[in-house]
């Protein structure tokens, strides 16, 4: 009797629980795993080629570990996932087919229907790359009601025992020291680099493979991550050793010169499966009992780790595909030609898209508060961004982006994602970079010529919105400054709003 397990790319897991199940029940000499590296899924979207080489070249460290751990491999280089299946079936007439649920729609119902298209029985295991696969703060949750992410966060830190007291307080006897981690970077704090890693002959091997056969965005060049859980690890604990403490102070600064400030750049990993989280927030907290790190900056990394990327992957599966749906705003306007070569005055926009189009990276506030920022004012289909935020990220998936994109970034989901609509103007942009002091544009007018876009976009966004605004309690401070503005000086920001959006190339 032969058994397949297939094992998806997403999915590299030290101990995966269908091989796990499989060497249990069945036997290891009688298991075969399939991986696949298919074409189709691969061209779906011009990805980032430095994603392609980092989940092709990790795909096949993994398959190779496991062969050197006595595992038979079957490892196919396909156009598509079903015609690898069909051949591997034919090959292997395995008996059965054991996998683990997909992290997104499409191969999960692919999966579920499995059975029926091999014509063998197929059993799909749930999926423990997320704790929520193990824990759900929120059972049976109601289709448009609001979950808040601190309530999410705070049955996750207590279900799984993360900075607590013996009698079920938070450490330090505060829940969220968000409050504490926004300073921008002083001029003479150079934050440490992150640990890179030379390509391999696998992943030198593949960097060409991707260079002659994918169309994406970015080039191969100068790839330096980890392809392994071994070095994977080793680019963790740099982070928590090297980084983490300062992480919280300045988790929300921007600087045109240091692309990863005091971050961790683990979410590539994490989202292979090559780092676990639970693992991770507990290296993280045993920095704050050994004294390494503080607590402000040990919480701020936990509660992105256990509190927004668990609550952003329960939100996608909460949500469903109805999310692709949501245009709260009524956003219309195509993606700007400048999104795929940077080119722009806006010197803090421009630096933040060629970074992303050159590295596949840049951290959350550059995300948040320049990009969705931008995308908001301008009333750019939430669509067209999130297209855009899957191809040029590394670490960028569909349960990432979806919720991120359609909710936190562009409030597209009317709010059941995010509290508010993350919206700022250049006052915040320059209180939090050094972007501003490098730009043609003046960041402190609202029109004119020398006038920061982001100003006028926010202004006009505010005036044109003010009535849906108003329902939201934590949007008042926004609308109170709108006094300040007289009706001629209104007139003017949205004449220079709509005159500049419709001087914008669109692709």
């Amino acid at each position: 009797m032969t058994v397949t397990v297939w094992i998806l790319g997403d999915q590299l897991l030290l101990n995966h629980p269908a091989l796990c199940f499989a060497k249990e029940k069945i036997g290891r000499e009688k298991v075969v795993v399939l991986m696949i590296e298919s074409q189709l899924r691969a061209n779906r979207l011009p990805y980032q080629k430095k994603k392609l080489v980092l989940l092709f070249s990790s795909m096949r460290h993994y398959a190779d570990n496991l062969r050197m751990n006595g595992v038979r491999v079957d490892y196919q280089t396909s156009p598509d996932t079903s015609t690898a299946i069909k051949q591997h079936l034919h090959e292997y007439q395995p008996e059965k087919l054991i996998t683990m649920a997909a992290s997104e729609f499409r191969g999960r119902e692919y999966q579920n229907d499995l059975s029926r298209l091999l014509n063998i029985p197929a059993t799909v295991l749930p999926n423990t790359s997320f704790l929520t696969g193990i824990y759900n703060p929120f059972r049976d949750p109601k289709p448009l009601k609001r979950y808040i992410q601190e309530q999410f966060y705070r049955k996750m830190r207590q279900q799984f025992n993360l900075l607590m007291e013996a009698k079920g307080d938070p450490v330090g006897e505060k829940w969220n020291y968000d409050k504490s981690n926004r300073r921008k970077l002083p001029k003479n704090n150079v934050p440490p680099a992150p640990l890179t890693f030379e390509p391999d002959e696998i992943t030198l091997k593949v960097m060409n493979e991707v260079h002659q056969h994918f169309e994406g965005v970015g080039q191969v060049d100068e790839f330096n991550l980890a392809v392994t859980h071994d070095s994977a690890k080793q680019a963790a604990f740099d982070f928590l050793d090297h980084r983490l403490p300062n992480f919280g102070a300045y988790e929300d600064a921007m600087s045109s010169d240091y692309e990863t400030i005091y971050h961790s750049r683990l979410s590539p990993y994490l989202n292979l499966g090559l780092l676990e989280p639970l693992w991770l927030a507990r290296e993280a907290e045993k920095r704050y009992e050994d004294g390494q790190a503080p607590i402000n900056s040990v919480e701020g990394f936990i509660r992105q780790v256990v509190g927004w990327r668990e609550f952003i992957y329960w939100q996608y599966w909460r949500l469903g595909n109805a999310i692709y749906e949501s245009n709260y705003w009524q956003a219309k306007s195509p993606l700007p030609e400048m999104f795929w070569n940077g080119n722009t005055d806006l010197n803090c926009l421009g630096h933040v898209i060629r970074r992303a189009l050159s590295s596949g990276y840049t951290h959350h506030i550059e995300r948040l508060m320049i990009i969705c920022n931008f995308c908001l004012l301008a009333g750019i289909n939430p669509v067209d961004v999130n297209n855009w935020f899957l191809s040029a990220y590394i670490d960028a998936y569909e349960w990432v982006m979806l919720p991120n994109v359609f909710g936190m970034g562009l409030y597209a989901d009317g709010g059941l994602t995010a509290t508010k609509p993350y919206i700022a103007s250049a006052n915040y942009i320059n209180k939090m970079s050094n972007y501003c002091r490098e730009c043609r544009f003046d960041r402190k007018l609202r029109t004119g010529e020398k006038a920061c876009p982001f100003n006028f976009l926010y202004w006009n966004f505010i005036i044109e919105n003010e009535e849906i605004l108003r329902s939201n309690p934590r949007m008042m401070r926004n609308l109170l400054s709108l006094r300040n503005i007289k009706k001629e000086e209104r007139q003017l920001v949205k004449e220079q709003a709509h005159q500049f959006l419709d001087q914008l190339n669109y692709s």
